[in-house]
């Protein structure tokens, strides 16, 4: 089984790396659906995954200075509390009883229905916001948006390990549209590791992480990446998200039957 879980990890790690998103998208379902883990289970191992991936990301970005610190800062005022609160509901209801489990799995099909959406429209998004620049938010108003921002992703990232990639960077583009591309993708995972890790701490302590798995999941990953954003050279991103947006489309569609 171990050696099944290495090929999921470097599977993941491979689209991930060619695309940029999906991780936990794709991660979580596969865990549930495949394996059969306990949603919270998947849930919690998913993020302790993504915040040592995510911390190796925005070291690198940190060094090309693609990440633009102030809106890490309003993104985590928000999305940190958020992660707290939620955390507290799950140990109040049980994360890992029968009934709250379904409640994540379908909270996970919600998520990843999110991020196909966000997959398929950002582009059509960007250019709505380029051609609306009087809409544009500014100053305390930009700020308030950005934190509450903060707070939806917080929670959905703490429930169903699923938002920080793709409707995360959506939300930075719609907000933030000068951002240019590798600023969005630096922003959007330095906000998400901490965020990561809290929600993983949280899990830790409501007894939802398989660390064996997770080792497992990440020696699979590392090489995964790798190969993958060689591919992303190649590869042309628009085929890759019609991809990965068709079989997030049929995750969904298999997590609510």
């Amino acid at each position: 089984m171990s050696f099944t879980y290495i090929a999921a990890g470097f599977a993941v790690g491979l689209l991930v790396g060619m695309t940029g998103v999906g991780g936990g998208s794709l991660m979580t379902p596969l865990l549930t659906l495949l394996f059969g883990v306990n949603p919270a289970v998947a849930v919690g191992t998913d993020l302790a995954f993504a915040s040592i991936t995510k911390g190796v990301g925005t070291i690198t970005h940190r060094l090309n200075g693609t990440v633009q610190w102030h809106i890490v800062r309003r993104l985590c005022m928000g999305a940190l509390p958020a992660a707290l609160v939620a955390t507290l509901a799950l140990s109040q209801f049980g994360a890992l009883n029968k009934e709250i489990g379904q409640i994540i799995r379908y909270s996970i099909a919600g998520s990843v229905l999110l991020t196909v959406v966000a997959l398929i429209f950002r582009s059509r998004m960007l250019r709505w916001v380029h051609a609306s620049p009087g809409r544009q938010l500014q100053g305390k108003t930009l700020a308030t948006a950005t934190v509450v921002s903060g707070v939806v992703l917080g929670t959905l990232v703490t429930v169903s390990s699923i938002g920080a990639g793709a409707i995360g960077a959506t939300l930075l583009v719609m907000l933030y549209p000068r951002l240019n591309p590798a600023e969005v993708a630096g922003t959007d995972i330095a906000y998400a590791v901490p965020l990561t890790a809290i929600a993983a701490l949280g899990h830790w302590w409501l007894g939802s992480i398989d660390w064996m798995l997770l080792l497992t999941l990440l020696v699979g990953s590392v090489p995964g990446i790798t190969l993958g954003s060689m591919a992303a050279k190649v590869v042309p991103e628009k085929i890759l998200r019609v991809v990965l947006a068709l079989t997030l489309t049929t995750v969904a569609y298999k997590l609510i039957q």
